[in-house]
């Protein structure tokens, strides 16, 4: 008979300065009855962008060679660390696309590279991507098993009007061609995106929400007809920019029902990537909560006016302007990338792009080794133990701790992810199967293993079977190399995470640890959970 609830008895355990051991219990409940949210199977997904090497930002150009164009697609590491995934989405989209044409076709502008031209959109020119290049990609992809997403340029043929604010239509010759060469040569494409942060008031230019249905419209009819005697037809995604409200409203109620299939919206809630404050921001669990209004509202746009439609976020990194020196790509943005990834989820969001997969400060890879950065490896640990179905969590554990629940992948079971934002804190926490809901009072006494002791006696522990061998679960404990929050190198259970002799991505190896014994999360870590046992309706 399946087990409704899993509940996670939480002792906190805290030493201020000068003070008695402090023990205070607190519940939280998974509740495993049914699913309040799925992914893509794909949830996973990283960016590759078209910024040249001088792209800058505050005094430092992070890009280096790294983008759509110029990045050395053979080098060792990347195809190796694409495949560790067996299946991640790579988006091909940023500012920079809705200058990009392609070299096909019956092009009738010349196709030269990016250069930097002062007071133009985005700082630089038109730029080309040759079909030579294209090819190139295709094979990286290809041979890796990446699930591709390409960002089309949304703004060939409009004219600027004023402000930000560009119209007339859309130009889709261009990428007529382009699709047809792609199509042609029997490349893999999941999803068309149209066009990148030109919503609402946009991002350095902006398009009506009128007009840019009608232009999707327009998409949607050639993906039909370029597509039509394929045995699968990618999935339109629009509109990559700024959640605004009537703005998406808008866009959905006059492109029509099942034009859109994925609604993109991007997220940098973090700030300037030149913030001083942005660590503090990162470990305050009150600010990290600020943008599930976002989440929530999208999930009612499209309830109420696209129900067809999915939500996705297409781009998010966190600090904008190429992220934040010596934080975005290290141990401490982590705290940010995965309350993210759990957060998203629970709000039904289908993919979660981060940008990037490599360039600018908050690339999963390092821009000139590529040896992989801390949000890699939490990222691979997401794509390989959660599962798309989302379990609701509920409780009174304090705010510091940030507790997301999943079916695990691929296997029976539960996976947690335990986000521990306290700097004195630890937690101390027992698991306890059951169909009613469990709570206990909260106390303050002096000396917590006493009281851990007398729960043991009379609380029955997940991990106690009908016989008398025990179960096993799965720990996974995230930290960074010498305790320093803002450390490259990430540790899992202890050990550094690095690049094998053969420039590999290393095994991922979890500690098995008694199921029915106490789950100990320190201070500012990480830790995922698989409970291999745990007989949960929703993940039957």
């Amino acid at each position: 008979m399946g087990l409704a609830c899993l509940a996670l008895f939480i002792f906190i355990v805290s030493f201020p300065p000068g003070l008695a051991q402090d023990v205070a219990h607190s519940t939280l409940i998974v509740h495993g009855s049914e699913t309040i949210a799925e992914t893509d199977d794909n949830f996973i997904c990283a960016t590759l962008d078209w910024w040249p090497h001088d792209k800058c930002n505050y005094n430092q150009c992070p890009w280096g060679y790294s983008s759509v164009i110029n990045l050395n697609l053979s080098h060792p590491v990347l195809a190796k660390a694409i495949q560790a995934f067996k299946s991640l989405r790579i988006r091909i989209g940023g500012s920079l696309q809705d200058r990009v044409l392609y070299d096909v076709g019956n092009l009738r502008l010349p196709c030269h590279p990016f250069r930097k031209i002062e007071g133009s959109l985005f700082g630089f020119s038109k730029g080309c991507l040759h079909m030579k290049r294209w090819d190139e990609l295709n094979n990286l992809f290809s041979k890796t098993g990446a699930v591709v997403t390409f960002g089309l340029n949304a703004l060939n043929g409009r004219q600027w009007i004023k402000n930000n604010a560009w119209g007339g239509d859309w130009n889709f010759s261009n990428a007529y061609d382009f699709i047809n060469y792609t199509v042609a040569r029997r490349y893999s494409i999941d999803s068309w995106e149209f066009g990148n942060e030109l919503s609402g008031s946009g991002i350095g230019a902006s398009v009506s929400a009128e007009q840019y249905a009608k232009d999707l419209i327009a998409l949607k009819k050639i993906i039909d007809e370029l597509y039509k005697s394929s045995h699968s037809k990618p999935s339109l995604v629009a509109p990559g920019g700024f959640y605004n409200r009537e703005w998406y409203a808008k866009l959905l109620q006059v492109s029509g029902a099942g034009v859109i299939n994925a609604m993109s919206h991007h997220i940098y809630n973090l700030g300037a990537g030149v913030d001083p404050h942005l660590v503090s921001k990162i470990l305050d669990p009150s600010f990290l909560s600020q943008i599930s209004d976002t989440f929530i509202n999208l999930e009612e746009t499209i309830k109420k006016h696209g129900p067809w439609a999915s939500a996705w976020v297409g781009e998010s990194g966190g600090a904008y302007n190429s992220g934040g020196r010596h934080i975005s790509n290290t141990f401490v943005n982590s705290f940010w990338y995965l309350d993210q990834l759990g957060m998203a989820s629970k709000y039904d969001t289908k993919v979660y792009c981060r940008q990037s997969l490599v360039g600018g400060n908050y690339g999963l890879l390092n821009t000139t080794t590529l040896a992989p950065n801390p949000d890699y490896y939490s990222a691979l640990l997401w794509h390989r133990l959660m599962g798309k179905r989302v379990l609701a969590v509920s409780g009174d554990a304090p705010p510091s701790l940030r507790c997301y629940a999943h079916c695990s992948k691929g296997k029976a079971g539960v996976t947690l992810l335990l986000i521990n934002l306290s700097n004195e804190t630890k937690f101390m926490i027992g698991t306890h199967s059951s169909v009613q809901n469990l709570h206990m009072e909260e106390e303050s006494v002096d000396g917590g293993s006493r009281v851990i002791h007398g729960l043991k006696k009379t609380v029955s522990f997940v991990g106690q079977g009908s016989s008398d061998a025990p179960l096993f679960r799965e720990e996974y404990h995230l930290t960074p190399q010498g305790s320093h929050l803002q450390s490259q190198t990430m540790l899992l259970n202890g050990s550094p995470l690095e690049l094998t002799r053969d420039r590999g991505i290393p095994p991922l190896k979890p500690n098995l640890v008694r199921a029915d014994s106490l789950i100990s999360v320190s201070p500012l870590s990480i830790a995922y959970i698989v409970f291999p046992n745990f007989d949960a309706q929703a993940c039957a």
